[in-house]
């Protein structure tokens, strides 16, 4: 059986929460399993072992709608950078499996050996995929050499093509029974609390809002919206007891909502060409798209809120085949892949 390395970027919450259902079913398929996370703390609490905590490439969430690119590139450490994809071991690996991370990806690239990208962003890049009207060469580049690969498995919202799977939803999430207290979850974390909660207020005063912050550290209650810290286990809560969620265009958090029959609302990260991606396939789905909070566009919010509609998905519990098709076809049931010529 093989020895396996996982990589995850650990940007966020939406890779480590897909490794908690993948992890498990690697471990229980090859010899070895290492998990490498790159990136920022991050707010999920791992259930497993992590060989390698890389510094990596990782984006600080801002506070007005946007990735905060000072903060970002101030640490980013290029040396740092450099001496862990330098050090990293990936040829003494069978398979290296990245999920958007950029470390393994680049010494795997320094080394030729093959490089499988397992992720949402994979998808994305497919010409297949949906995409904004107003093409974005820089961010699609970007997105497309951050952790370049030889071989790509990708997730998205519908299945756009063969080699693309719906989205992993974890089996924490499956196993909930989705209710409707009347809330509605918010989770924008490129957002700060002041702004979140003078928006919402001013939007409705009655509707009830939890929203979940990673700019604070305790809870608190302004009127009808209550502010809490991020907290995996109270959001996926939450999640299941709303009447309907307003978030980022992400991937899990939106996939999630969508899989417990929620009413979804997005609003894209500013400057993330991913997102403008993803709010093109919900829109195309029914999912209502706002670029922001700003007034021009608490109409399209309020109408939501009023007359929001479930957007119907099937998503079938298939992590567990798609992992067995990845292994096969670049194991070769148990063959070393060829490294790639220098």
């Amino acid at each position: 059986m093989p020895r396996v390395l996982y990589a995850i970027q650990g940007t966020g919450n939406g890779h480590l929460s897909r490794a908690l259902d993948i992890v498990p079913l690697l471990q229980q398929r090859v010899s070895q399993l290492d998990v490498l996370v790159s990136g920022p703390p991050a707010d999920l609490t791992l259930p497993f072992s992590v060989r390698y905590q890389c510094h990596g490439l990782g984006f600080i969430f801002g506070k007005k709608g946007g990735i905060n690119f000072v903060k970002t590139f101030w640490q980013l450490n290029s040396a740092a950078f450099v001496r862990e994809m330098r050090q990293l071991p990936v040829e003494s690996y069978d398979l290296v499996i990245s999920d958007f991370e950029p470390v393994s990806a680049w010494a795997c690239r320094l080394r030729h050996v093959p490089c499988v990208a397992l992720s949402h962003q994979s998808a994305v890049l497919s010409e297949y995929a949906p995409r904004p009207t107003t093409e974005d060469a820089v961010g699609r580049a970007v997105l497309r050499h951050y952790a370049p690969a030889t071989v790509r498995y990708g997730f998205h919202f519908e299945r756009y093509e063969p080699g693309i799977h719906t989205p992993v939803i974890r089996q924490q999430v499956r196993a909930l029974t989705p209710q409707n207290d009347g809330h509605y979850t918010v989770y924008l974390p490129a957002f700060d609390e002041e702004t979140l909660v003078k928006r919402l207020r001013y939007l409705s005063r009655t509707t009830r809002w939890e929203v979940f912050s990673k700019h604070s550290q305790k809870e608190s209650e302004h009127g009808n919206v209550r502010v809490r810290p991020v907290s995996g286990a109270a959001f996926t809560d939450s999640l299941a007891r709303s009447a309907g969620v307003l978030c980022g265009a992400g991937f899990e958090t939106p996939a999630e909502a969508l899989f417990l029959r929620k009413k979804l609302c997005v609003i894209p990260m500013k400057n993330q060409y991913e997102q403008t991606c993803n709010a093109a396939a919900l829109a195309r789905m029914g999912v209502p798209v706002v670029k922001n909070l700003k007034d021009k566009h608490l109409a399209t919010l309020d109408h939501w809120l009023q007359n929001g509609r479930v957007v119907p998905v099937d998503y079938p519990d298939e992590t567990a085949q798609v992992l067995d098709k990845l292994l096969f076809e670049q194991l070769q049931a148990g063959v070393r892949p060829i490294s790639l010529p220098s």
